[in-house]
């Protein structure tokens, strides 16, 4: 499944990108995050362990996050759950101001069964999770 969302915020390159990489704080504000870990961090790498979930199913993986701040973040995983996980988050500052913002995900599971249970809501659920950073943002960084 390959997907791009895009968004226009009045934040900052850094401000956005800064949102994204704390991964952390998902749990607080994304739906279908249960939990979020950096298991260890280099300068520019960041491995996470996540849960996601919802009533039905509950799955753990890990992932890799390369930063290149504020431009770009690029996250892989060669979990078993997946045959292909990729997303690309990036930043570019808008010409009248504040920030355009691109989202890349192509994934495909291993089970048929994730792959059909997901697959069905797959762009809703992206628009979904882009909301809930927009909202998040706007909390975080809003003086207005």
């Amino acid at each position: 499944m390959s997907h791009t969302e895009r968004l226009h915020l009045k934040f900052t390159p850094t401000e956005l990108f800064d949102l994204v990489a704390d991964v952390e704080r998902y749990p607080d504000f994304l739906p279908w995050v249960i939990a979020a870990r950096i298991r260890r961090r280099d300068d520019q790498i960041i491995w996470v362990d996540m849960t996601m979930g919802t009533k039905f199913i509950c799955r753990r993986f890990s992932t890799t996050a390369q930063l290149d701040r504020p431009h770009r973040i690029s996250i892989s995983s060669h979990d078993p759950m997946f045959e292909r996980f990729e997303q690309k988050w990036t930043f570019q500052l808008a010409a009248k101001g504040g920030t355009n913002i691109e989202y890349q995900v192509d994934f495909r599971f291993r089970s048929r069964l994730l792959q059909t249970l997901i697959g069905a809501s797959f762009a809703g659920r992206t628009a979904t999770m882009m909301d809930a950073f927009r909202h998040r943002a706007r909390r975080l960084y809003d003086k207005s």
